[in-house]
C-alpha cells in the first residue's frame, strides 16, 4: 500500500526531473508561474470582494429570510424541506455561506434528518455559480455570460429536483 503523504513530494520531484530532462530552467519557470499567479489574483480580487459583499448583505439584511418565506410554498410542493431553503438559495452565491446554512440545518433538525441530508447533498454536489462565474469570467475578461449563467442555473435546479427525489 502506498502512503499518500509522499504523493506531493513525489510529484514535485517528478516535475523537476521532467523540467531538467527537457533542459528547462525550472527555477525561472517557477518564478514566472508564481508571478502570473499573483497577477491573476490581483485581477480577480475586485470580483471576489463583490461576490462576498453581496452574499453578506443578503444574509445580514434579512433578504434571505424574506426569500425563504416567499418560496416556502413552492419548496414544499417540490418536497424540499423548509429548513434547507437557506442552503438552496445560498449555494449558487457562496460556498462558505451555504456551509454555514448546512451547519444551521444540522443544528436545528439533527444530522440524520431529511433536511440535513438534503442540505449536504446540495452543498456537496453543486457549484457556487455566481461566485465562480463572476470570479473567473471577470478575470478572463468575459462580459457577456448570460447564457452560461442561465445554463448553470438550469443544471442547479435539476440537481435540486434530483436531490429532492432521491434523498
Amino acid at each position: 500500500m502506498i502512503d499518500s503523504s509522499y504523493l506531493m513530494p513525489c510529484l514535485v520531484v517528478f516535475a523537476l526531473l521532467c523540467g531538467l530532462r527537457a533542459r528547462i530552467d525550472v527555477y525561472d519557470a517557477f518564478v514566472r508561474g508564481a508571478k502570473e499567479g499573483l497577477l491573476t489574483l490581483l485581477e480577480m480580487t475586485p470580483y471576489l470582494c463583490a461576490a462576498l459583499t453581496a452574499t453578506a448583505l443578503l444574509r445580514q439584511t434579512g433578504v434571505m429570510d424574506a426569500l425563504t418565506n416567499l418560496l416556502s410554498p413552492l419548496l414544499a410542493h417540490l418536497s424540499i424541506p423548509d429548513a434547507a431553503a437557506g442552503v438552496v438559495l445560498l449555494r449558487p452565491l457562496s460556498g462558505s455561506a451555504a456551509l454555514a446554512a448546512v451547519r444551521d440545518v444540522i443544528a436545528q433538525t439533527g444530522a440524520d434528518s431529511r433536511a440535513a441530508r438534503f442540505s449536504c447533498v446540495i452543498s456537496g454536489a453543486s457549484e457556487t455559480i455566481f461566485f465562480t462565474g463572476s470570479l473567473y469570467m471577470g478575470a478572463a475578461g468575459i462580459r457577456k455570460a448570460g447564457y452560461t449563467i442561465a445554463a448553470a442555473m438550469i443544471a442547479y435546479m435539476a440537481g435540486i429536483l434530483a436531490a429532492a427525489i432521491c434523498v
